[in-house]
């Protein structure tokens, strides 16, 4: 886990894009919030129409009811994608790493070709800059060259694509099995504790 500054972690940020995926983003914004963990939060207009659609939230009061107010006013920040000069657009500012669920794949061709032209794209360029933990969560199939080699030139670049892909070696009984999953993994690879699902290997006491 990263260092805290002050005896608290440091805030991820959470980006949610366009494309298919909004129950993934839900989940792993709840997931970070019962980690304990700060979330400095913006939702593309791409974003929100994908909320509305997949989770029927329209609204960031929507989102803030789904996830508990008294949980959320203690650990989410909430930032325009328009504004460039918010603090997770500075490499000055401390933040543990950013996290784009979904990903869409104008979002990742733009981070890809460095052209920060909205917050999200500011911030993702500033992880890859500064070295900070950069997980893009793409949900799109099938993938052209054009996706394939955006995605080899961010993972050269530092950045991890996890694509939504679940498994299914734990059995999974419900759809939340399956996000949970793929919430599990991004988790993993920005330093958060979890107990969602069921590690390969694990027995059943090492989940209790």
């Amino acid at each position: 886990m990263t260092t805290p500054i002050g005896g608290s972690a440091l805030p991820v940020v959470l980006a949610i894009t366009g494309a298919s995926g909004g129950p993934y983003a839900v989940r792993l914004l709840d997931a970070l919030i019962a980690a304990g963990r700060p979330v400095w939060l913006m939702v593309s207009s791409h974003g929100w129409r994908l909320l509305h659609t997949e989770c029927e939230l329209d609204t960031m009061e929507a989102l803030r009811a789904r996830i508990g107010a008294e949980r959320w006013d203690e650990h989410v920040t909430v930032y325009d994608t328009s504004d460039r000069g918010a603090r997770p657009a500075s490499g000055s500012a401390r933040w543990a790493g950013m996290i784009v669920c979904p990903c869409s794949m104008g979002t990742l061709s733009a981070i890809a070709a460095g052209s920060s032209r909205s917050l999200v794209e500011r911030a993702g360029d500033v992880a890859l800059k500064e070295r900070r933990p950069l997980v893009l969560v793409p949900r799109e199939t099938p993938l052209s060259a054009i996706h394939l080699e955006n995605m080899l030139r961010l993972t050269r670049a530092g950045a991890v694509v996890l694509p939504a892909m679940p498994g299914f070696y734990h059995r999974p009984r419900a759809i939340g099995d399956l996000v949970d999953f793929v919430v599990a993994r991004v988790l993993d690879h920005v330093g958060v504790e979890h107990r969602l699902g069921h590690r390969w290997g694990d027995s059943p006491a090492d989940e209790a």
